[in-house]
């Protein structure tokens, strides 16, 4: 007798898109997304419709995440060269005849307007990945040294934009792959050594610097000033300190527990600048105090450590390496964004993950959340 297959169910079709879904990590971006959109209602009362746009963006980032989950990684390491190699030539055509705006060339008209820095976010880290799966098991120092020159390429071409806030979020993104494929840390202490040197020097000569009026060479007048600002900020209290100076100010008024949602003063009196943007975790930790900031690092770390873990049981280099990457991206989000509102960073223009207001970084956060899923449903098809 000839066998009868059913033919599978449109219900079924649609489960099987969403086996190996990664359940703790998609539970961590819940809780996350839900205190986003609540700081957003408050925080973004009198901006129009914020908060429809900022729930709009998100649904946007999942339909995103959902389509990068169903990539299987051999797909995604073979854009990797593509990839890059288009972000490279886009931020050479933006650094010839880009679209200046209030003083930075970061923007590029192709019939839409579009900011190629961020296609490198991800790029990055796949062309970082891929070289790294070409050279298993052969490295040797020249290897990493390529990868410096790939990653120096764009990091370079972003800072000159200028754009140091996502220079340092591709830097974060392609050194995390250099250190988990193996770099030596012969090669890791002495950059942090001089690094912390320099900062103890800057903090001990700020006075002469700041005042002296002394261009640093390799600084913009802008990110020198914001350098100067953050060790004393109480100089241009009014001016470039206004930004750190009330943001501390939020954060301290918030105590405890903070003042209640829709309560926060500092926010609705509107003395938090970019309160719904780049200083929201001032108004988040205003209104929900100490115990709200310690739930939300805390939702961030088990974000992160979950995709640590994805990382840790891939299957392949490739995988893991580019898991990593993507757990330091929403680490490298988090912590400059916090830090800088917290006054303990330079002001640089990075959004809080899925609390800020921003399209462009919601695509970028729901495809590193999307490759997260691929990777670890790539392992739980191979498990079984």
């Amino acid at each position: 007798m000839p066998v009868v297959l059913e033919r599978p169910t449109l219900l079924q079709r649609i489960l099987t898109m969403f086996q190996g879904f990664d359940g703790p990590l998609a539970f961590a971006v819940f809780m996350l997304a839900g205190a986003g959109l609540l700081t957003m209602y408050s925080s973004g009362y009198d901006h129009g419709t914020r908060f429809v746009d900022h729930g709009r963006n998100m649904l946007i980032a999942g339909f995103i995440m959902f389509v990068m989950a169903q990539i299987p990684p051999q797909r995604l390491m073979a854009l990797a060269v593509p990839l890059y190699l288009l972000g490279v030539a886009l931020l050479i055509a933006v650094a010839i005849f880009g679209i200046t705006k209030k003083g930075a060339r970061r923007w590029i008209n192709l019939g839409v307007v579009i900011q190629p820095s961020e296609i490198l976010k991800i790029a990055m880290p796949l062309m970082m990945a891929w070289w790294f799966q070409k050279r298993e098991g052969q490295l040797q120092a020249l290897d990493f040294l390529v990868a410096g020159v790939l990653l120096a390429i764009p990091v370079g071409l972003i800072a000159r934009q200028p754009d140091l806030g996502t220079a340092l979020l591709v830097l974060v993104a392609g050194l995390s792959v250099i250190y988990f494929a193996g770099l030596s840390w012969k090669l890791i202490v002495p950059p942090i050594v001089l690094g912390v040197i320099g900062i103890v020097l800057l903090v001990m000569l700020e006075p002469q610097l700041c005042a002296s009026g002394v261009s640093w060479v390799v600084l913009h007048d802008y990110q020198q000033q914001r350098i100067c600002t953050l060790l004393d900020p109480g100089r241009d209290p009014l001016g470039k300190g206004f930004h750190i100076l009330q943001g501390m100010i939020a954060i301290g008024s918030g105590g405890l527990t903070g003042k209640g949602f829709m309560q926060g003063t500092q926010t609705h009196l509107e003395f938090i600048p970019e309160r719904t943007t780049d200083f929201i975790f001032a108004a988040f930790a205003e209104e929900f105090g100490l115990l709200g900031n310690l739930l939300l690092i805390l939702g961030f770390m088990f974000l992160i450590m979950r995709a640590l873990n994805i990382a840790l049981e891939a299957p392949t280099l490739f995988t893991r390496l580019l898991g990593g990457s993507m757990a330091m991206i929403f680490f490298a989000y988090a912590f400059v964004n916090m830090g800088m509102v917290s006054g303990i960073l330079p002001v640089v223009g990075v959004p809080l993950p899925f609390i800020s207001y921003g399209g462009t970084a919601m695509v970028t956060l729901g495809m590193a959340l999307g490759i997260l899923m691929s990777i670890s449903r790539a392992r739980r098809l191979v498990q079984t």
